[in-house]
């Protein structure tokens, strides 16, 4: 695989690492424990569609970016969590280009997606038992609003790539400098175990003004590939970040010319634990089995095994990082697994908060209880592997100290 073919297009990012599990096939009606199609959904786009039906809640529209701002808000999104993609790739892909960037927020468990001038914001919300369902909201939408559910995004969205569940996507590939996916290129996936050189190539990557200057060899953002007849592929200049940067964005309609690569990070890590956790749920509702050697991934997975550090040490928009720590409880220190690093790796304590997520809270107690056993047996120390060479004594303390001050129902530590 060309190094440069490797980015995430869609409203997630997601691949397989450590060991290889062969999903068994799970259709979305076919199970009685799934029933993906039929059961009503639970997620937090559902709720606020009740919440929207019962006149329990509005959504105001402006004139500059339509429901953006009263959706975000809605949904608990911090609109500094924006980043920019420039791929022409989603349902309303002919409105994007890296002159009409789609910006994507997100958190935990949302994904939305906003482009100027498009008749549509789309949202993905992850159902803590069903996984990954799609909206759409009228941007037009002179009265009360509401989402409508899109199964159609399945034919993208459940895939390998999402270990065959409804997830969160994450094709990579080069663009040129309309915007195109050049396919000729090649295809990947990405999440916190890919290479910094490999992320990033159709989106747009910018970092605090007080930040160390990220080299641009660091990464594949801002730049576009023309394709020559007779030599190949070759990397043009990345100008249209250039001419992204003096265009004045705020004018318009987007909140900021920001696409943060603190954001960016935390993003690739995220969503792959979605569709992660997706895969767990199911299969120890349906039977499979395999669900041991998938709590080990995930366990592996959430303490960041096999984890790409930073090139050089980046600042995230401060917004962000602050919006993320304060999200996640403290313990009796006042420490937080939503504290970022971003020097040596993307947290200060290498645990995912998505431990607090309600897909992790989701799953079946027995399941649940496995995984916390599997992490304790690590951040004890009773397993001495080299994987996890990286969680050191004063790291383990702390990320159990951690968890025994904010998770009820822990199991003994052994």
């Amino acid at each position: 695989m060309n190094a440069w073919a490797r980015t995430l297009v869609g409203l997630g990012a997601c691949a397989a690492g450590g060991a290889v599990i062969v999903a068994q096939t799970l259709t979305l009606d076919g199970h009685p424990s799934i029933q993906y199609n039929v059961r009503p959904a639970t997620d937090r786009v559902a709720k606020l569609n009740e919440a929207l039906a019962r006149s329990a809640r509005t959504l105001q529209r402006d004139a500059r970016t339509g429901y953006l701002l009263s959706v975000l808000d809605a949904l608990g999104v911090s609109v500094e969590s924006q980043q920019l993609v420039f791929s022409k790739t989603g349902i309303q892909r002919a409105y994007t280009s890296p002159h009409n960037p789609r910006a994507l927020f997100f958190n935990e468990s949302v994904a939305v997606g906003y482009i100027p001038g498009a008749p549509e914001l789309e949202v993905a919300s992850h159902d803590p038992q069903q996984g990954v369902v799609f909206y759409t909201l009228d941007q037009a939408a002179a009265v009360t609003p509401v989402f409508t559910r899109r199964d159609s995004c399945l034919s993208c969205h459940q895939s390998e790539s999402t270990f065959n569940v409804p997830g969160m996507i994450a094709r990579s590939h080069m663009v040129d400098g309309e915007g195109q996916v050049l396919p000729q290129l090649g295809s990947a996936t990405v999440n916190h175990r890919t290479p910094h050189t490999e992320r990033w190539g159709g989106w747009f990557v910018t970092a605090n003004a007080e930040a160390p200057r990220y080299n641009p060899l660091g990464h594949l953002g801002n730049a576009t590939v023309t394709v020559h007849p007779t030599s190949g592929p070759k990397i043009i200049s990345n100008h249209v970040f250039i001419e992204w940067m003096a265009s004045a964005p705020e004018t318009r309609g987007y909140p900021s010319s920001a696409s943060d690569i603190g954001s960016l990070l935390v993003f690739d890590h995220q969503m792959h634990a979605i569709n992660l956790l997706t895969r767990l749920n199911w299969e120890s509702r349906t039977g499979a089995t395999n669900v041991g050697a998938r709590v080990n991934e995930l366990a592996d997975y959430l303490l960041f095994v096999g984890e790409a550090t930073p090139v050089v040490t980046v600042t995230p928009r401060p917004g962000f990082a602050a919006s993320l720590r304060s999200r996640m409880p403290r313990d009796r220190q006042g420490r937080s697994l939503g504290e970022l690093d971003l020097a040596d790796r993307l947290m200060k304590y290498p645990c995912s908060f998505m431990v607090y997520a309600e897909a992790f809270e989701a799953l079946p107690a027995p399941v649940k209880d496995a995984v916390y056993r599997r992490m304790f047996e690590i951040l004890s120390g009773k397993d001495t592997s080299r994987r996890y060479g990286h969680l050191s004594p004063s790291d383990r303390r702390a990320i159990l100290e951690i968890l025994q001050d904010t998770k009820q129902g822990l199991p003994p530590i052994t």
